[in-house]
């Protein structure tokens, strides 16, 4: 029986957060002035993002608002706003992981 409700339990506390799904890869930003967004191939609109320069550790959350980004090897774009939060505005490209972030 202990055996049963530590299985229960373990399985509880892995399923939580179970829709959420990272990945990494390339960004790069846009020309959308005074918004914070993103825009993502597949990712139905209004989804959370959570985008983290993994150069710097800074992330933010960001709002899927658009379709891209249309060049390979990138995974995201994000608003010319959230690249100067991200600190990478000047280097136009960097490495980030993205994780869809629930609630």
């Amino acid at each position: 029986m202990n055996k049963l409700l530590t299985l229960a339990f373990v399985f509880a506390l892995t399923s939580i957060g179970a829709e959420a799904s990272v990945s990494t890869g390339k960004a790069s930003y846009y020309r959308a002035k005074n918004v914070i967004t993103c825009a993502h191939r597949s990712l139905p609109f209004g989804t959370r993002v959570r985008v983290t320069n993994l150069s710097n550790q800074k992330s933010m959350v960001l709002v899927v608002a658009d379709r891209g980004p249309y060049v390979k090897g990138r995974i995201i774009d994000v608003s010319k706003t959230a690249a100067v939060t991200l600190g990478f505005r000047e280097a136009g490209i960097i490495k980030v992981s993205v994780e869809t972030v629930t609630n």
